[in-house]
């Protein structure tokens, strides 16, 4: 039997990179897969490329009201939602002396605010349905710091944070709250302009995996949080990071 056969997942930030990885896999193991982005082309193109197993609706997780529209859409054409990957993320580097008011702001709002937003619009969904697995995409940003990253981290220590209190109060309900930590994944969002100049191999040559990730490893941890397989896992940091942050080692 296919790992998620006959659950409904929601993926935000669908259309490309690690959540494009994750709907192709997920797709491939039984689900009904609802694409959520603001790529509008890029999703539609992997919609039709599912060809039945996968819609395409779009949704700015910074707006409470395409959030909802997006649910409906999802409980319209599958039932209710099983299982949500929130993946929607964005990358804004810049020194604490030079990172605007705004800047900050606009990480806040996508990687944090809509992460919340993600957890709150699909609830009653899950609840209807009795089960669920949420899964928020942190970084290992999540778990130490990075300079010139205040507005990003703080926006994946924050997702670390309410995945746990999540995970309090939503398990007696069956659902299931867990995150993932990224390290440098090979994906568009790996490459900010801010670092078009800089070299990243030397980085990832020194790992115990010694390579960048690739977005189809992120989703396979994903699917393990999203099948019945991790059932007694919530409120947990997942890691996948080629051994980034095991330590260091000196040579």
């Amino acid at each position: 039997m296919k790992r998620l056969e006959g659950k409904v997942a929601l993926i935000t930030g669908g259309a490309r990179g690690q959540g494009a990885a994750e709907a192709r896999l997920f797709a491939a193991e039984g689900a009904r897969v609802v694409i959520a982005d603001v790529l509008d082309a890029d999703g539609e193109r992997l919609a039709n490329e599912l060809q039945g197993s996968a819609i395409f609706q779009h949704l700015d997780v910074t707006r409470p009201e395409q959030w909802e529209a997006a649910v409906q859409v999802a409980e319209k054409h599958f039932g209710n939602i099983d299982v949500l990957v929130n993946n929607a993320g964005i990358l804004k580097l810049a020194p604490l002396e030079s990172c605007s008011l705004d800047d900050y702001l606009k990480v806040i709002n996508v990687n944090q605010v809509g992460c919340w937003l993600g957890m709150k619009s699909v609830l009653p969904s899950m609840k209807k349905a009795g089960r669920g697995s949420i899964v928020n995409v942190s970084s290992t940003a999540g778990m130490e710091g990075i300079a010139g990253g205040t507005a990003y981290t703080s926006s994946k220590f924050a997702v670390r944070g309410m995945t746990k209190s999540a995970a309090l109060e939503l398990g007696h309900l069956g659902i299931r709250v867990n995150s993932i930590h990224p390290g440098g994944i090979d994906t568009a969002m790996a490459r900010p302009p801010e670092y078009a100049d800089f070299e990243p191999s030397a980085i990832y040559n020194s790992l115990p995996i010694a390579r960048i990730g690739r977005p189809e490893e992120v989703a396979d941890l994903a699917l393990f949080l999203a099948s019945d397989a991790s059932s007694y896992c919530t409120g947990s940091e997942f890691i996948v990071d080629g051994g980034l942050l095991a330590g260091k080692t000196f040579h």
